[in-house]
């Protein structure tokens, strides 16, 4: 794979070594990537700018800790679409984008999970 969806260098030297917290790292991880997407959608469907708004603070610092800048780029790409646009079909095409990106970094990490 070209470019990853996320770094997972980092879980390795944030852990030094402790498998049981690599562990909690990983499905915090994957958790959280699966509240973005769920989250995110479902404001998206409600049409509800202040969910999105609430998701992707959240997971913030998580696209930034794993150098997920796909998905960064993604997700801030729709801040601005719906700041200037609100829920056109230019949001409605940045969706399948997102979707896409936030389903590739989960089946990425899924492995680590089911491991």
């Amino acid at each position: 794979m070209e470019n990853p969806p996320l770094n997972l260098e980092k879980i390795d030297i944030m852990t030094e070594g402790d498998a049981e917290f690599k562990t909690e790292l990983i499905m915090a991880l994957y958790n959280s990537l699966n509240e973005l997407k769920e989250r995110y959608l479902q404001g998206a469907r409600e049409q509800n700018i202040t969910a999105i708004q609430e998701i992707r603070h959240k997971v913030k610092p998580s696209l930034s800790l794993f150098e997920m800048h796909d998905l960064t780029r993604i997700v801030y790409e729709g801040k601005d679409i719906l700041e200037e646009h609100g829920f056109s079909s230019l949001f409605r095409d940045h969706l399948i984008l997102f979707k896409q990106h936030v389903e590739l970094a989960i089946s990425y990490i899924q492995p680590l999970v089911e491991a």
